[in-house]
């Protein structure tokens, strides 16, 4: 504690209290997680593949990738896979390429099931929209930051934003509020619109990612 500032000693970092409210965040998420999947017969993990299926494949997504992409074990993930196909929610398909390599398709059950599992962080809404539009964006644009510190660390799985894809191109026009822009559809667009998870992402080179990625923190701190 100090003289000119009685809470300075006593309240911690702002860094850790921000760290103590994301750990409240995630433990409400894996709470929920489970009420719904138990009311769907399911667990977490399984929910957590069909939800992967639905946003990252039509074509399917091989065993190694769901494991890369959910960070659990190869084992894990093929006996939850197993269980899936059991239940008639995936199936597995051998590429014509290829037939020893086999992909993890959802099946229409699997489909209309992956569609309300999407639905389950939903309950977090309600709390977001307490937040003002420049709240919002502000507070995306941080978890954008912390999302590729903890990707660059290996501490979770790469998640395809734009800040990470070739196609993106930082204060492009820095004196509009689209300031960057899209070249997969050419079209400017802002912080706001920036995504953590696009079906068009493709990686940036390493040299690349890093010099966009400082031209994006630099400029968009001013």
């Amino acid at each position: 504690m100090t003289k000119d500032d009685p809470f300075e000693g006593t309240s911690g970092s702002v860094a850790r209290r921000v760290m103590t409210g994301l750990v409240k965040v995630g433990i409400a998420i894996k709470s929920h997680a489970w009420q719904e999947a138990e009311g769907r017969n399911l667990t977490p993990t399984q929910g957590q593949i069909l939800a992967l299926l639905r946003l990252r494949s039509s074509t399917g997504l091989r065993l190694s990738e769901l494991a890369d992409g959910l960070a659990v074990s190869l084992a894990t993930t093929s006996e939850t896979v197993d269980t899936l196909v059991q239940k008639g929610f995936v199936q597995k398909t051998r590429l014509p390429q290829d037939g020893r390599v086999r992909t993890i398709t959802l099946t229409e059950t699997g489909k209309a099931e992956a569609d309300r599992v999407a639905g389950w962080p939903d309950f977090l809404l309600d709390a977001v929209d307490t937040l003002s539009p420049a709240e919002q964006t502000v507070f995306l644009h941080g978890l954008i930051k912390m999302i590729r510190a903890l990707q660059e660390r290996g501490q979770i799985p790469v998640s395809r934003m734009c800040v990470t894809c070739r196609f993106f191109r930082p204060h492009v026009y820095p004196e509009s509020d689209r300031p960057h822009h899209c070249a997969f559809v050419d079209l400017p667009f802002g912080d706001r619109h920036l995504r953590l998870e696009c079906p068009d992402h493709e990686p940036s080179p390493p040299e690349a990612a890093e010099r966009i990625w400082k031209q994006f923190v630099s400029l968009g701190s001013e």
